[in-house]
């Protein structure tokens, strides 16, 4: 491996990889899709920022920050790092923006639990793989 080579890799997570949503009970593919940036892209590396920002907004005179307060803004760093989807809803595409991405994160835990694990394995963002 080479330095070109880890930008290279470093630019390919930043344009993301697609992932399908699986049930959780049977693995059955749902058809849902999402387009999430790599571990080792600028995407993610914002979106981590951001939620130390956030976290930092939200803490008390104490530096607490309450498990609810810490969960919403776990949920919308893990957000930031979708690019895009393939969602319907009665039979309707799904407009791709951030408060819709949220929806989809909070309608399930498994759904956060796929995304979450996708976003996090460099290996799924491997190319020769």
């Amino acid at each position: 491996m080479q330095l070109d080579d880890i930008h290279n890799h470093s630019a390919d997570q930043e344009r993301g990889h697609w992932f399908e949503l699986f049930d959780p009970v049977t693995s059955e593919k749902t058809g849902i899709r999402v387009k999430v940036a790599g571990p080792d892209s600028e995407v993610q590396n914002r979106a981590r920022l951001r939620l130390a920002d956030d976290l930092s907004e939200l803490a008390n005179s104490e530096g607490r920050v309450s498990a609810e307060a810490r969960e919403s803004v776990r949920v919308d760093s893990l957000a930031r790092c979708v690019l895009d989807w393939e969602i319907s809803e009665a039979g309707q595409p799904v407009p791709f923006n951030h408060a819709n991405i949220l929806r989809l994160l909070k309608a399930a835990n498994w759904v956060q639990a796929q995304i979450d694990a996708f976003a996090s394995d460099r290996a799924s963002f491997r190319k020769d793989l």
